[in-house]
């Protein structure tokens, strides 16, 4: 009996033994201090990615780099927006609309390289009835107009970026502004406030 107590007995001290030296090393450097610096954790709020892409980007997107007289355009759209008292949403869809139509540039007559008579930001046309062409080359204005088209079209909160676009530009390209929706999106995020 002596002897089955005793091999019980070496057989835990060693058990012990063996689990110190695994678990001890370890055990050790947790108490040693990390000579680290402060890191910032920046949370995007989920809900405002839904506001600006409420159905996801469709297709594959496109982006460019912009100039500081195309990022004038795209200010001068989120303060028409906010003026007309229109969500976000309506900015991102203003905003990819122009980076199809012009990327963001506030284009006069180009000649034979034109599409009829269409001028400015919107690509806009005063045969149409969209305004002159000293209206529709001021960005304030051709973007409350492009938002008066927009408001006129029923359910347009809840559109694909795309449709709600088309239903007010008419295209002969009706998809090709879903490529831009993620850049627009950026575009207002940063700079609606």
């Amino acid at each position: 009996m002596n002897t089955i107590i005793r091999k019980s007995m070496l057989s835990v001290a060693g058990l012990a033994f063996a689990g110190g030296v695994f678990a001890g090393p370890v055990a050790a450097h947790a108490t040693t201090p990390v000579d680290a610096k402060p890191v910032a954790v920046v949370q995007a709020d989920k809900s405002d990615a839904g506001k600006l892409i409420p159905h996801g980007v469709q297709g594959k997107q496109s982006h460019i780099d912009l100039n500081d007289e195309q990022i004038g355009n795209v200010k001068a759209i989120i303060a028409a927006t906010k003026k007309a008292g229109l969500p976000e949403r309506a900015a991102v869809i203003s905003i990819a609309t122009s980076l199809q139509e012009s990327k963001l540039e506030n284009l006069g007559h180009l000649g034979d390289a034109n599409d009829h008579d269409s001028l400015g930001l919107f690509q806009q046309r005063p045969s149409s009835g969209w305004g002159t062409p000293e209206q529709i080359t001021d960005p304030a204005y051709s973007t409350t107009a492009f938002l008066k088209g927009l408001r006129q079209v029923d359910g347009w909160k809840d559109m694909p970026l795309t449709d709600a676009a088309q239903t007010v530009q008419v295209s002969a390209y009706p998809d090709a502004y879903a490529q831009w929706e993620q850049q627009a999106a950026d575009l207002v995020a940063k700079h609606w406030n």
